[in-house]
């Protein structure tokens, strides 16, 4: 028996989602709604089924976005998206793994709503002008437009050097070590001099509320945490080497961007909130 198209291209559609808003929970809303639509479509009527369900599931994601719009307005500190527990074979499609990076998403963020949708769907899934503007309700002259816009932006400010797996986990090895010593200048040599800490407590776990700029900063930030009982695992989130620790009980997701053999950005989430799928494996596609 064929399985049902919404089935078949679930992973799909949950990345679009994802990579839209930046949160899992909100992604699976999103794909729920839009399994509700697409129940009443004719199917006869639906020549390609992907791309239409790709439409669905975009217009749902703007939908959602413009709510959450309004409730990051009142979010407490700095927002980051909800990291994933993913398989190493994320890291085999490059494009993929870069587009659910912490560092990407975050750059995602800065985007306005349409302009991060054209963003995806071109960028990410290479789908051409004329759906993409089916889509977001907008002209393909204009779709064209934004994504050069959009591309330009983000490029100027995602990580330019891609790191190997086996680089970024000697890197983060080094790191926790660090950490978990609390030796200050094992911390500082690990780190480039500009590094940027940007932390998530979402008002409910401790956190800075503002990014740290400078080793020095951020050592003694990190100095404080490593005072406290912590224990640490490497692990992968958003298709990278990362890692999971806990401080004082509490748990945390690390995930850092490497060049040259040194930490340029830490991303730490410790929004309890979003720390609920770090044992079960996102299933990613393009």
């Amino acid at each position: 028996m064929t399985p049902d198209p919404f089935v078949a291209h679930r992973s799909l559609l949950f990345t679009v989602a994802y990579e839209m808003l930046g949160s899992a929970t909100d992604a699976d809303d999103v794909l729920q709604d839009s399994w509700l639509r697409w129940a009443d479509v004719d199917r006869s009527r639906v020549h390609d089924p992907r791309a239409y369900l790709v439409r669905i599931v975009t217009r749902q994601a703007l939908n959602r976005r413009r709510t959450l719009s309004r409730i990051r307005e009142d979010y407490v500190g700095e927002w980051l998206p909800e990291p994933l527990l993913t398989s190493p074979d994320v890291a085999e499609d490059v494009q993929l793994a870069e587009s659910v990076s912490m560092a990407v998403l975050t750059v995602l963020e800065t985007l306005a709503p349409v302009e991060r949708a054209v963003f995806v769907l071109r960028e990410v899934f290479d789908m051409p002008h004329g759906d993409i503007a089916e889509a977001v309700g907008k002209s393909p002259a204009s779709v064209r437009q934004i994504a050069r816009r959009a591309r330009g932006h983000v490029m100027a400010r995602r990580p330019r050097v891609q790191v190997s797996a086996s680089e970024q986990r000697a890197v983060m090895d080094r790191f926790l070590a660090a950490l978990g010593t609390g030796r200050l200048q094992d911390l500082m040599e690990v780190m480039a001099p500009d590094v940027v800490m940007i932390a998530d407590g979402g008002g409910l776990a401790g956190a800075v509320l503002a990014p740290v700029h400078g080793a020095e900063a951020v050592t003694a930030v990190l100095a404080r945490a490593s005072r406290s009982a912590l224990v640490s695992a490497v692990t992968w989130l958003n298709g990278a080497v990362a890692a999971r620790i806990e401080v004082a009980g509490e748990p945390a997701a690390v995930s850092v961007v490497v060049v040259e053999g040194r930490i340029t950005d830490i991303y730490l989430v410790r929004n309890p909130l979003k720390l609920t799928r770090l044992d079960q494996q996102a299933d990613l596609a393009r």
